[in-house]
């Protein structure tokens, strides 16, 4: 930087370079020269909690009396441009940091006091009248104000976006098990032909691992409710005043129409973060489910003429850059993709939540990261997987019966009349000639043919 593209700033280190049209300051710059790394950022949802918590701590000091209107009210404002995404471009401090986030949660309070200095008509840089450490983190730490923010942005996440890309996942579901549920189709296990089923059974499966995902989103957000914020450094409060939380968490709770409360225990609340384990493993476990559920319909659809082509997909793209007509199951194939990633993610958090040392945990921007990441593309596919694939999926019932009339299956209906050993032997002979069951039944004169036409239907098998 020459001389004229930066201004100097000082910190408890002594000076440092900062560029002049930056609102961050000396410990941010500083954390940005410490860790290049990656250069992934925290995302939105992240930044929009820490503005959150910025503005609504100044407010209660301000009710406190602790801190001054005027620099209360500048704090307030400067803190709601960051809500809006104003100063995203402000927060450049790498993911992997120092783990406690503190580098992020300064980089927050220097862009916060730099903005409110401006508007009090002040110059960025001066730490004056509003200062980054004694106005903008007054009562605060990054030890309670990172796993509070991380709470919120994932608890926001998990409200808005995913519980409501389920429930729309879940009426698609609703409405394919109705449509199919007439339609008899071969069952399969191990790869292998079995016995019929309803195509709308086997996506009432489907609909019941998606409800059971939803219970499941559910249940974590109880522990996710809890908020560190009031523990100061270690958990203790040191250093806020003891009505600092519960106002804060109030005002809160008005601004976002949620139900927070103080951690029960700061303590637990900053020294593990056990809410976001469980969370990862509860998304963990709803994505193998879409995983599951994704790969079943590719292979169902596989074809269109020379795979199983039970099912037929919503044609989104071309699927070929070489073989022309090739339309390819694009949409599961990103689900099972999304899936991977979050079962990746969650052996990170694993690893992160395990990092607990004494009072405090040190993998939180990465955990952070991760639970955000885990939460919003997986939101993203559900819905895409909802709109693109699911509601659009259609039964091709001539294939269908194919394939159920030439099932070898279908014998297993004859053991309770015939037994095991000689329905094996009539599934054989089936197979060896190329022939159907009903027509080796038949050939046999096993049983008469009113009998053979009852027992076979696979309308009786289901």
């Amino acid at each position: 930087m020459n001389n004229n593209s930066y201004r100097i700033e000082k910190d408890t280190m002594g000076e440092v370079r900062v560029p002049k049209e930056a609102y961050w300051g000396a410990q941010t710059q500083r954390a940005i020269e410490n860790f290049p790394i990656s250069g992934i950022m925290f995302s939105r949802p992240f930044i929009k909690a820490l503005g959150i918590v910025k503005m609504f701590a100044a407010k209660t000091n301000m009710e406190l009396g602790k801190l001054d209107d005027r620099l209360g009210n500048a704090i307030v404002k400067a803190s709601e441009e960051v809500i809006d995404g104003k100063f995203d471009d402000q927060f450049k401090v790498d993911i992997f940091q120092t783990g406690s986030g503190t580098s992020t949660n300064m980089n927050a309070n220097e862009v916060i006091a730099n903005r409110a200095n401006e508007l009090l008509g002040e110059e960025k840089g001066k730490k004056f009248p509003v200062h980054p450490n004694d106005h903008v983190n007054m009562g605060q730490s990054s030890n309670d104000v990172i796993p509070t923010c991380m709470n919120i942005s994932s608890y926001q996440l998990l409200k808005l976006d995913l519980l409501p890309a389920f429930d729309g996942l879940k009426d698609s579901l609703k409405r394919k098990v109705n449509e199919f549920w007439n339609v008899i189709k071969i069952g399969r296990t191990h790869l292998q032909d079995a016995t019929p089923i309803r195509l709308g059974q086997e996506f009432s499966g489907y609909l019941e691992m998606v409800s059971k995902s939803t219970e499941r989103l559910e249940r974590v957000k109880n522990h996710l409710r809890e908020l560190a914020i009031g523990g100061t450094a270690v958990g203790t409060g040191l250093n806020t005043d003891p009505d600092f939380a519960k106002r804060t968490v109030d005002k809160i709770n008005r601004y976002l129409d949620t139900d927070f409360i103080i951690a029960h225990n700061h303590f637990e609340a900053q020294s593990a973060r056990d809410s976001i384990v469980e969370l990862s493993s509860a998304l963990k476990t709803v994505a193998i489910s879409l995983m599951k559920i994704a790969e079943d319909i590719r292979l169902i659809a596989s074809g269109p003429r020379c795979g199983i082509g039970e099912i037929q997909l919503p044609e989104v793209q071309p699927g070929s850059s070489i073989m022309p007509g090739k339309i390819n199951p694009v949409i599961p194939e990103a689900v099972i993709q999304v899936a991977a990633q979050i079962i990746g993610n969650d052996t990170t958090i694993s690893i992160c939540g395990a990092r607990g040392v004494l009072e405090l945990n040190l993998m939180m921007p990465i955990m952070v990261h991760n639970i955000i990441q885990s939460i919003t593309i997986l939101a993203n596919v559900t819905k895409i997987f909802d709109k693109k694939c699911i509601s659009g999926i259609s039964a091709n019932k001539e294939r269908i019966a194919e394939l159920i009339d030439k099932s070898l299956a279908l014998v297993t209906a004859l053991v309770p009349v015939i037994g095991y050993d000689k329905a094996a032997e009539i599934a054989k002979e089936a197979y060896r000639n190329n022939k159907t069951i009903k027509q080796i039944v038949k050939e046999r004169n096993v049983l008469p043919e009113d009998e053979i036409e009852r027992i076979l239907n696979p309308e009786n098998m289901v």
